[in-house]
């Protein structure tokens, strides 16, 4: 394996991300990392490993202001579903320049809030994406912070939460958004695993997601929350390198 730390700037900020690639000569089908709320590129280490000894690169990266622990620019209370969707946008055109990389074969992976900005981006950068993977994707997001501030005159500048402070922009930026109209046109294969006892994005997210897509399929974990045990955590990297291997040309 070989790792390199690679930087990219767009928007005036500067995402962090850690690049892996097998061993030898050759292009290879590469697997972007796009981690949830409060996460980090370290969070897929054991995902890369697994994907890298068998041929596959991978991409994993700090979302700017995506977590107090991020590696990346830009304030917690600066970022939204929609600066981490420029971040990912930013990655994806970079990766797609690199030598090293079968720019016709690049796979995204989004867990969580990760996983809410992996769907909004596939689905307007479909013909750049050969396969989607969602983990517990937190498509509830819009609903919860709606729920929570339902006014914009609610709507705090700076607000606590999960250890995080969150600004204005975050919250704002989903006031009445409806995401369920901005993800589903996707068609080339995706995978969903959800837990069905998740009580941080309840199963009926993943679920009606399943549903929208033409090319979907769903794996409920019974008795799983918010984070899987170690089989189904496993699985689920397992189950992304079979989708890899199905769509590579």
């Amino acid at each position: 394996m070989t790792r390199e730390v690679i930087q990219i700037g767009h928007h005036g900020r500067t995402v962090y991300g850690i690049a892996e690639f097998p061993e030898g000569e050759g292009k290879w089908p590469i697997v972007i990392f796009c981690h949830g709320f409060n996460g980090t590129a370290d969070d897929f280490a054991e995902y890369s490993e697994y994907l890298v000894s068998r041929g596959v690169a991978t991409y994993r990266f700090d979302f700017c202001g995506g977590s107090v622990n991020s590696r990346s620019s830009m304030k917690t209370y600066e970022m939204s579903l929609f600066t981490e969707k420029e971040d990912l946008v930013a990655v994806l055109e970079n990766v797609k320049k690199w030598d090293r990389v079968d720019t016709g074969n690049i796979f995204l992976f989004g867990l969580s809030q990760g996983g809410a900005v992996s769907a909004l981006t596939a689905d307007e950068y479909a013909e750049d994406i050969k396969g989607l993977v969602l983990v517990f994707p937190a498509l509830c997001i819009p609903d919860d912070w709606n729920r929570w501030f339902p006014t914009r005159e609610s709507i705090p500048d700076r607000y606590e939460f999960w250890g995080v402070t969150l600004g204005r922009p975050y919250i704002e930026a989903v006031h009445g958004y409806d995401i369920y109209e901005h993800i589903g046109k996707y068609d080339r294969e995706v995978l969903i695993f959800h837990g069905d006892k998740d009580e941080v994005v309840p199963v009926e997210y993943g679920l009606r997601a399943a549903d929208l897509y033409p090319n979907a399929r769903i794996e409920v974990f019974r008795g799983e929350g918010h984070g899987f045990s170690a089989p189904n955590h496993w699985r689920v990297i397992e189950e992304t390198y079979g989708l890899v291997v199905r769509n590579s040309k």
